[in-house]
């Protein structure tokens, strides 16, 4: 089981600070939601994570280990990533593209084996893409590319997962499986990291919060600690509050804006 940190990082974008001195831990076990305003520095914030974007200031490290210092392909090993955007190749199949995930446990010109199969068959069955798995991607709509992306890192068996908005495009029957999955992984040891524009799906099916707004963390902890109605209020511009919820859940509750 594997710690992703991240210790005073910021990190700029055309010359720009996006990210001011962020701190963050995701645990193994745990799903992790990131939160916050547009323009917060969410996304940056997860491309710092997996070294798509360097750092000005601080490190982010796997277990103590310095991801700067690791192999490209070390790295993907453990850390597998859905964006938001997923690109797609076309001319291949949803299955032919899931696969490309099992690359990181191969060598450069190892052919893939009947452990892969069944490695990409259990993932296109947890997302629910069983069914079209001999579809061209290109033929699919913009959710179910976003679930191919997700089973690609799924495929990668790793044991960071960090994901960018993955219930985007997603109708809500999806977005709740897609949530429940997530729960599931990170119960048999996965740490999970992911960003999310609902507030009410992050409180009600995340373990924890981290809440961005003008590239610092203004808060982190559980979602009813982090939460209350000061923080609606001055960083979400809403009131609410989170309330007990059925079966020992929590529910966020909203009913209108900070200034209305």
């Amino acid at each position: 089981m594997t710690t992703l940190t991240a210790s005073d990082v910021s990190a700029a974008l055309g010359g720009r600070r996006i990210l001011d001195g962020v701190d963050l831990t995701i645990a193994p076990g745990r799903v992790t939601a990131l939160v916050g305003p547009n323009g917060s520095g969410k996304t940056t914030l997860l491309r710092t994570c997996y070294r798509a974007l360097p750092t000005t200031t601080g490190m982010v490290r796997l277990d103590g280990d310095d991801i700067t210092s690791l192999r490209r392909r070390t790295l993907a090993r453990t850390v597998g990533v859905s964006t938001q955007e997923p690109v797609s190749l076309g001319g291949i199949t949803v299955r032919e593209s899931v696969r490309l995930g099992r690359t990181v446990k191969r060598g450069l010109f190892e052919s893939f084996g009947t452990d892969d199969a069944d490695v990409v068959d259990t993932v296109l069955d947890r997302v629910g893409l069983a069914g079209l798995a001999e579809r061209d991607v290109l033929a699919l709509s913009g959710g179910e590319r976003q679930r191919v992306s997700i089973a690609r890192a799924l495929a990668q068996q790793p044991e960071v997962l960090l994901l960018d908005e993955p219930t985007n495009h997603l109708d809500l029957h999806q977005q709740l499986s897609v949530l429940i999955l997530l729960r599931e992984l990170a119960a048999g040891g996965l740490a999970v990291l992911l960003t999310l524009h609902d507030l009410r799906m992050a409180t009600e099916y995340c373990d924890a919060m981290v809440v961005l707004s003008g590239g610092r963390v203004v808060a982190t902890g559980a979602p009813e600690e982090v939460l209350d109605p000061a923080l609606l209020a001055g960083v979400f511009g809403v009131r609410g509050q989170v309330r007990p919820g059925p079966a020992g859940g929590r529910t966020l509750d909203v009913w209108g804006l900070a200034d209305g």
